[in-house]
């Protein structure tokens, strides 16, 4: 299981930290990541990690989000900084458990799935 919390709402330029807490499997042996989806929208890929620590980022997220794991927690986050109104929807964590690394943003990669966290950015 996954279970995202630190959702939230915050002004434009501010700050969070979501965790995605995993249990009953070592997820972050694994390709996981964070997605988000709007309303309306396909789900799209914000931050990717290997199992080395190795990260990829959407464009639009370069440079102000930045993914990491805790592998003794078996905790994966990402921490937003410069948030932008058009940052807010639903955040989800998943985990890819068929690969380790090479990990790809395309959400029908992931086979494990959280039940999402809400951000909102607004004045």
């Amino acid at each position: 299981q996954l279970a995202e919390s630190g959702g939230g709402l915050v002004q434009p330029g501010g700050s969070l930290r979501l965790s995605c807490v995993a249990s009953g499997y070592k997820y972050s042996r694994y390709c996981m990541g964070w997605f988000r989806q709007a309303p309306g929208k396909e789900r799209e890929g914000v931050a990717i990690i290997d199992t080395a620590g190795r990260t990829t980022y959407a464009d639009s997220v370069k440079g102000r989000f930045t993914i990491s794991k805790d592998n003794a927690k078996n905790t994966l986050y990402l921490q937003m900084n410069s948030l932008k109104p058009e940052d807010t929807t639903m955040y989800y964590c998943a985990a890819d458990t068929r690969h380790w690394f090479g990990c790809a943003s395309d959400v029908h990669e992931y086979n494990y799935w959280g039940q999402g966290t809400q951000v909102t950015v607004s004045a």
